[in-house]
């Protein structure tokens, strides 16, 4: 994928980075400010001030996409999809490049969106990046939390809407995302990256294990901490919407398929229902971006048909309570 190296474009690969043993491991981002509602913020909220790059194929940015409709706040922070080019240098706009919001520049590539903010940085370049128009600055590009702050950041301003990461649950659901991201997030990666047999069957017994375990929690209560629809609930969701279609064969994540799965198939399912979502799953692109000649593994870029996956199906969790979110 590349990275920026004062300001120029490298080519090296370094996203996808590896341990000793060959076992993958994602580095973490470097913008990690935030905008927040009050008044004193450098970044404070406002109406059409902050814009969202993401990539249909990248679950990290799918997190941000799916929090942005379920927050309801598309008229607060626009947003502009970016894909991959064979040969290219990263996350792209297409040949017709791109009006950089705040300027009149027209880009290509994500990395100039960077460089117009700061000419000599050097960072990866990652969806979801959010930019700030008025100080045509990166705000942040760390998937956690942006989506942690779309769910506060407008509260006041944006439509009331559910609080997925309320007080209360702040501790449970904190260990609810470390699992998820250790056991699930990351080691399907692991699968997909991994360089040495060791690396990808231990990968592999990580992530079927969590599944296990998933699976058995699912049994007992309608979402991971219980009765209510949080956070860790949609961090999961990317993984599992891209599981049978593209994980299953493209990463090697083929012990078990999702469906085999009856209460994590029957979840997912619900999440999928939920309004707004399906207009942010697109399966097809997902596919593209793991299958095509630009996408992760290695393809001379044609898209599998199947599996045929029905999320639109009736889901059985209404057997089990569901509690509402306040709103925030």
């Amino acid at each position: 994928m590349g990275q920026l190296v004062g300001g120029k474009w490298n080519s090296e690969d370094v996203l996808v980075q590896h341990d000793d043993r060959g076992l993958y491991f994602k580095r973490d981002s470097v913008f990690r400010d935030r905008i927040s509602n009050e008044a004193s913020s450098a970044f404070p909220a406002e109406p059409g001030r902050y814009h969202l790059y993401c990539a249909v194929g990248c679950p990290w940015a799918h997190r941000a996409t799916l929090m942005r409709t379920l927050k309801k706040l598309e008229p607060f922070v626009t947003l502009t999809d970016t894909f991959q080019e064979p040969g290219g240098q990263g996350w792209s706009f297409g040949e017709e490049g791109h009006i950089v919001p705040g300027t009149d520049q027209r880009v290509r590539w994500l990395h100039e969106l960077y460089t117009t903010a700061d000419p000599t940085c050097t960072t990866r370049v990652t969806v979801p990046t959010l930019w700030d128009a008025k100080t045509r600055r990166v705000v942040n590009n760390e998937s956690s939390e942006i989506i942690r702050m779309f769910n506060t950041a407008f509260s006041g301003i944006a439509e009331p809407t559910p609080d997925y990461y309320p007080e209360p649950l702040c501790p449970k659901i904190d260990t609810t995302n470390a699992l998820v991201l250790k056991g699930v997030n990351n080691a399907v990666n692991g699968c997909g990256y991994s360089t040495s047999q060791e690396a990808y069957d231990s990968s592999v017994k990580l992530l079927f294990g969590t599944l296990d375990n998933l699976e058995q929690w699912l049994s007992q209560q309608r979402y991971l901490c219980g009765d209510v629809e949080t956070e860790a609930d949609w961090r999961l969701f990317p993984s599992l919407v891209r599981f049978d279609p593209c994980y299953y064969v493209g990463y090697k994540c083929n012990l078990r398929r999702l469906e085999e799965y009856s209460n994590l198939s029957n979840y997912l399912r619900e999440l999928y229902q939920t309004p707004g979502i399906a207009d942010v799953c697109d399966v097809a692109g997902m596919k593209r971006g793991v299958f095509g000649k630009a996408g992760p593994v290695g393809s001379n870029g044609i898209i599998p048909i199947g599996p045929t996956v029905d999320y639109s199906r009736p889901h059985d969790r209404d057997r089990f309570a569901k509690r509402s979110l306040s709103s925030k």
